[in-house]
């Protein structure tokens, strides 16, 4: 009997990893190093759990295949706090990519806004002459300035610019409808009076004929009833008067 831990019986059982390949741990790896949370710090891994566990439930031993480069890389960076002075405006760094040996930098500090892509050497030049009291025209190297995008405010504008529209989208249904055109539409309108009219002239007779029909009915009904009546009293014996 032997006592094993997760990521050998993760090894036993066998599965796919979420890059699509087979694990290695049930392929070629045989010896297990321990793996940390600085290896997914040094590789700018969000340190998400859910992300960072293998199969085993473990963090994930890959972690530990790069991790050398993006320490030897990420020693060419500026550092994450430096703020670039430009003749235009300051700039924070907003997220890198260690290996290409980019930066993106913002104008905000919490937020992403008109964001810029720069190598590390450029980022680097331009905090070298903020030391010296310089400050360049923008961050690219060939000098071109940036233009700021200013957020618009909708108070600034005219308030009643939604009203307008629906109005016109409005009259444009209306016009659709006929309403728009006065002669179409007094015709349309005459047109449908005319119908209602004579479609309740031709209602009204119909009632009229049908109600005649049943009067008529209704006396002969009543005329052979009394006929009846008088033959059977014909029929019918008559009782002596008592005297």
């Amino acid at each position: 009997m032997k006592q094993i831990g997760a990521r050998q019986e993760a090894g036993r059982i066998g599965g796919t990893g979420p890059c699509g390949r087979e694990l290695c741990c049930a392929t070629w790896m045989k010896n297990f190093v321990s793996v940390s949370t600085n290896a997914a710090r040094f590789q700018d891994i969000s340190l998400n759990p859910q992300k960072l566990a293998g199969m085993c439930a473990k963090l994930k031993c890959c972690l530990n295949y790069e991790v050398d480069d993006y320490v030897e890389a990420s020693k060419r960076m500026p550092p994450k706090d430096a703020v670039l002075q430009t003749a235009d405006n300051d700039y924070y760094q907003f997220k890198t990519d260690i290996l290409a040996g980019e930066i993106t930098y913002s104008t905000d500090k919490k937020m992403a806004v008109n964001l810029e892509t720069i190598s590390a050497e450029r980022a680097l030049a331009i905090i070298e002459l903020n030391k010296q009291g310089e400050k360049p025209l923008s961050l690219m190297g060939d000098g071109s300035v940036v233009e700021t995008k200013k957020s618009k405010d909708l108070l600034e504008g005219d308030i009643n610019r939604f009203d307008k529209a629906k109005r016109k989208k409005n009259k444009r249904r209306g016009q659709r409808n006929g309403e728009g055109r006065p002669g179409k539409g007094a015709t349309q309108k005459g047109e449908t009076s005319a119908v209602v009219a004579s479609v309740d002239g031709e209602l009204h007779a119909e009632r009229r004929e049908k109600m005649a029909d049943n009067g008529a009915h209704a006396g002969r009904n009543r005329s052979f009833q009394r006929g009846e009546n008088a033959a059977d009293a014909a029929d019918s014996p008559q009782k002596p008067t008592e005297s």
